[in-house]
């Protein structure tokens, strides 16, 4: 009988409940639900539907129970960044904010008065950006709404806390607060001081492939059985670099998650937090083993799927063209030759994606796509050529050579950008896993469970039974 372990990935988009499990010595994959997700406005601001997140979390499990699967342990993962304020009764103080609302524009200024960028930087290895939490937090004490809380949980640690009752920080994902110390690994004290924020808000930081504890009784009476819950790296791009594949024993790979954001990077033993890596806008995020993601924010996927579903509710309405359509149209406009810069915060979250590519073309004095392919096109390339221009300056500041590039996650499967960033970057190309965050999630249960060893046996297994999956 097959031994199961679940991973519950919640991206910006959408969530997956994959199973894990090894027949035949192989190592393989099961989805068994999904589900869809998108920030919602409410009140002039963006948040998350956690509630409805939740349930489906929990309409995944009764799955299991269904097709008496019953995992030994389930584990979640989700994007960085966003969190939820409990009061003294455990309840969300007004909801999960979205990392897109616009509530921190000037929040970043206030902080910086207290703590420079530069300061912060040195202490945390986390650049700069203005949904970092840290700067979510000061807006929420300015506005009074850490006046009732008594307990910082990140969205990963919130579900786990609404299953098992246990509550816990997880380390990858706390560091993308920007309030993590890299040489304690700890929350930052003097952070918290200086800020003014209460330290009792925050746990005692977990390491990734750690228990936490099993289903609360009312749980269990929904969904019908009981599991563990460990912690995964629950910040998904932490879950994706641990599946990247062991290739070559004595390589140096830089990794691209590709998925809504693009995050492009290679793992170090310690955090590069010097001056010029600031300046360049790379981040050092916690990784397994308390190694670390010394990776650049790009805007990814976001891009492509903004302007493909713009296009559809506009020009094509009446019958929408799937993405394989669209860049089948970019594959016909490669003669369109301008790039713009896709981290220009206009494209954070605009009104209209298409007019914000426009505009910026416009004020740098470029020619403006004529046709819908030309656009894509100006996209998908535009997007190589910051992978390029990331991997020189990767290679500068590590000061090594690096001639293999390991795309992973939904990105993976786009062969055309995949191939336009083997031109950009001149350097060869190994996509897979496409779904590297829930196998990530699954190999780090099977390390807590004694299942199999550690991080290098499961990239490993990534090797042998889904490279190029």
């Amino acid at each position: 009988m097959n031994e199961y372990y679940l991973a519950i990935d919640i991206g910006a988009s959408s969530g997956r409940h994959i199973l894990g499990f090894f027949q035949n010595s192989k190592f393989n994959l099961e989805e068994i639900y999904r589900f869809k997700n998108g920030a919602i406005k409410r009140n002039g601001h963006l948040y998350w539907d956690t509630e409805e997140l939740f349930s489906h979390i929990i309409s995944g499990l009764k799955k299991c129970k269904e097709l008496n699967k019953i995992p030994i342990s389930i584990g979640i993962d989700t994007w960085g960044v966003d969190y939820a304020l409990l009061d003294k009764n455990n309840k969300v103080l007004g909801g999960i904010y979205c990392y897109r609302d616009l509530r921190t524009e000037h929040t970043a200024l206030k902080v910086q008065e207290i703590m420079s960028e530069a300061v912060l930087y040195e202490k945390t290895g986390i650049a700069f950006h203005q949904f970092n939490t840290l700067y979510q937090l000061t807006d929420d004490l300015n506005t009074g709404r850490l006046n009732e809380a008594q307990t910082f949980l990140m969205v990963p640690d919130y579900f786990n806390y609404l299953l098992t009752g246990v509550k816990a920080n997880e380390y990858t994902n706390a560091t993308t607060t920007g309030m993590v110390n890299t040489c304690t690994n700890e929350w930052d004290a003097e952070i918290i001081e200086k800020l003014k924020l209460k330290p009792g808000l925050f746990e005692k930081l977990s390491s990734p492939a750690s228990k936490i504890g099993m289903f609360t009784e009312d749980i269990q009476k929904q969904v019908g059985f009981n599991a563990d819950v460990i912690l995964p790296c629950t910040h998904d791009t932490a879950s994706a670099f641990f599946a990247v594949p062991k290739t070559d024993n004595k390589e140096d790979s830089l990794y691209i998650s590709s998925g809504t954001w693009s995050l492009m990077g290679t793992e170090l033993d310690k955090a590069k937090t010097d001056n010029e890596s600031r300046l360049a806008g790379f981040t050092n995020e916690g990784a397994y083993d308390y190694k670390y993601r010394y990776l650049k924010n790009i805007m990814g996927l976001w891009l492509i799927q903004s302007v493909g579903n713009e296009l559809n509710q506009t020009i094509y309405k009446s019958s929408p063209k799937s993405f394989n359509e669209f860049e089948e149209m970019a594959k016909q406009s490669r003669s369109f030759s301008n790039i713009f810069n896709v981290n220009d915060k206009r494209f954070f979250s605009p009104l209209s994606m298409i007019d914000a590519v426009y505009s910026y073309l416009k004020d740098v004095g470029q020619k403006t796509p004529q046709t819908d392919g030309e656009l894509f096109y100006c996209v998908y390339n535009s997007l190589a050529s910051s992978y390029a221009q990331t991997a020189q300056e990767i290679e500068k500041f590590i000061e090594k050579k690096i001639n293999k590039i390991h795309i992973v996650g939904g990105g993976s499967k786009d062969v055309f950008l995949s191939k336009l960033t083997a031109e950009a970057c001149g350097k060869e190309i190994v996509t897979g896993p496409s779904e590297a965050t829930s196998i990530g999630n699954l190999l780090a249960q099977m390390v807590a469970d004694g299942k199999i060893k550690d991080k290098n046996q499961a990239r490993q297994i990534i090797k042998n039974s889904l490279l190029n999956s």
